[in-house]
C-alpha cells in the first residue's frame, strides 16, 4: 500500500504549515498526522483511522488526496469550510492548515515497537477481560494514552487499546495491562477473551494518543462507559500518586450490575482522595425488580445538579455516549475547550473507513 501511494503521489516531500508558524514535512505517501507525530508536533488525534474526527483541520491552501470518504464523519458545513481529516489526508502539494487545538506541551514519550508475551488473563465481566503483557523493557507512557496491539502470525492488523494501569506503576516494571471488551465482528477482541492466549507473543507499539491529564485546578468530571474505564482509572490513579487536589465526579455508565467492574478499585481511590470524590455508577438496562439501589438511566441523566460549568471534563467510551454527553453539557455552560475525550471505536465504527 505504501509503495502504491508513493507512486501515485510522487516522490517529492511536501511542506505543511500549521497555524502559520509550525512547519513539518511529509514524506511521499505519508498523511499529515503521521508526519506531525513523527516530527513531535502534537496534532490532536485518537483513532488514526478516520472514525473520530478528533484530527480535523482546515485546509487553507494547497491540495490533498483523501484516503477515505470524510463526508460521513464531517458535517456539510465543515466540508464547505474546507475541513479535512489529518489522518486521512496525503498532501499533493505544499499546504497550509489551521488546527484549533494544537498543544505545545504535554507528554513526549518515545514511541517503541516491542515484542511481549501475554502473561495474565483475568475476566472482569462477561465480555471484558484484563490482559497483562510482559515486555523486554519498560514502556513509558502518559496515563490515558493507548498502544497498538497485534499478534504475529495470527492477527497482523493492529488494534488500539488504552493502558489500564497508572503510568508510574507500569514504569516500575516491564509489564503493561489493557482492558479488552468483546465486540461483534471484532477479531482481536474476541480472540483475547479466551485464556488460551496466555503465552502468546504480541507486538506492542506505543504510546499514542493525546488523552492525558492537563494541569489545572478546576474540578474534574469523568465519564466512562464500557472498557472506557481503563484510561480514566489509569489517569486518576496516576493523579493520586501526584497528590492532585481537585474535586472529582466520576460517572460510570453500564447496562446492568453484571457489567460493572473495578468498582472496589474506584471506591478505594475515592476513599483516599485528598478532597471530594464522588463515584456514581449509572445503569441503563437493569431489571426493574432487581436489588439495585443506585441510579438508572444514562450517564447524561446524572449530569444535572453535579456540574456548575467550571469543570474540566474527561470522557472515554463508545461514540454515542461521548456525543450525547458533549451535547448534554452545553446547557450548563461547559465549552468544547473544557472537554477532553477518547472515543472507543470498534469494528462497527471503523469498517466504513477500512
Amino acid at each position: 500500500m505504501f509503495m502504491m501511494l508513493k507512486e501515485k503521489f510522487g516522490k517529492k516531500p511536501r511542506a505543511v504549515t500549521i497555524n502559520g508558524d509550525n512547519h513539518i514535512v511529509t514524506e511521499p505517501g505519508e498523511t499529515i498526522l503521521q508526519a506531525g507525530l513523527r516530527q513531535n508536533v502534537r496534532l490532536p488525534h485518537n483513532c488514526r483511522v478516520g472514525g473520530c474526527a478528533e484530527c480535523k483541520c482546515k485546509l487553507v491552501s494547497g491540495k490533498v488526496k483523501e484516503l477515505t470518504e470524510s463526508a460521513y464523519i464531517l458535517s456539510s458545513e465543515e466540508l464547505d469550510d474546507g475541513y479535512i481529516l489529518a489522518c486521512q489526508s496525503v498532501p499533493k502539494t505544499d499546504i497550509e492548515i489551521q488546527v484549533s487545538r494544537l498543544e505545545t506541551n504535554g507528554p513526549n514519550h518515545e514511541v517503541k515497537n516491542l515484542k511481549g508475551e501475554i502473561v495474565g488473563h483475568d475476566r472482569l465481566t462477561h465480555d471484558i477481560v484484563r490482559i497483562d503483557i510482559a515486555l523486554p523493557e519498560p514502556l513509558a507512557y502518559a496515563s490515558g494514552q493507548y498502544a497498538q496491539l497485534s499478534l504475529p502470525g495470527t492477527i497482523g492488523q493492529p488494534r488500539a487499546y488504552s493502558f489500564a494501569a497508572a503510568a508510574s506503576t507500569a514504569q516500575e516494571s516491564t509489564s503493561v495491562s489493557f482492558f479488552i471488551r468483546a465486540v461483534p465482528g471484532g477479531e482481536m477482541s474476541n480472540h483475547m477473551q479466551d485464556d488460551t492466549v496466555i503465552g502468546s507473543v504480541v507486538n506492542v507499539e506505543g504510546p499514542h494518543g493525546d488523552f492525558w491529564l492537563r494541569e489545572a485546578e478546576e474540578p474534574m468530571l469523568c465519564v466512562a462507559g464500557g472498557s472506557g474505564l481503563a484510561p480514566l482509572k489509569s489517569l486518576l490513579e496516576e493523579a493520586a500518586t501526584q497528590n492532585i487536589q481537585r474535586p472529582v465526579t466520576f460517572l460510570f455508565g453500564a447496562r446492568t450490575q453484571a457489567d460493572l467492574y473495578c468498582v472496589a478499585d474506584i471506591e478505594r481511590l475515592a476513599n483516599t482522595w485528598p478532597i471530594d470524590f464522588h463515584f456514581i455508577p449509572v445503569l441503563s438496562d437493569e431489571p426493574e425488580n432487581s436489588d439495585w439501589q443506585g441510579l438508572r438511566g444514562f450517564v447524561t441523566d446524572a449530569i444535572e445538579g453535579r456540574v456548575d460549568g467550571n469543570e474540566k471534563v474527561y470522557m472515554c467510551g463508545p461514540p454515542p455516549m461521548i456525543d450525547a454527553t458533549v451535547a448534554a453539557l452545553q446547557p450548563f455552560g461547559i465549552l468544547a475547550t473544557q472537554i477532553y475525550f477518547d472515543k472507543f471505536l470498534d469494528q462497527s465504527h471503523t469498517s466504513a473507513v477500512a
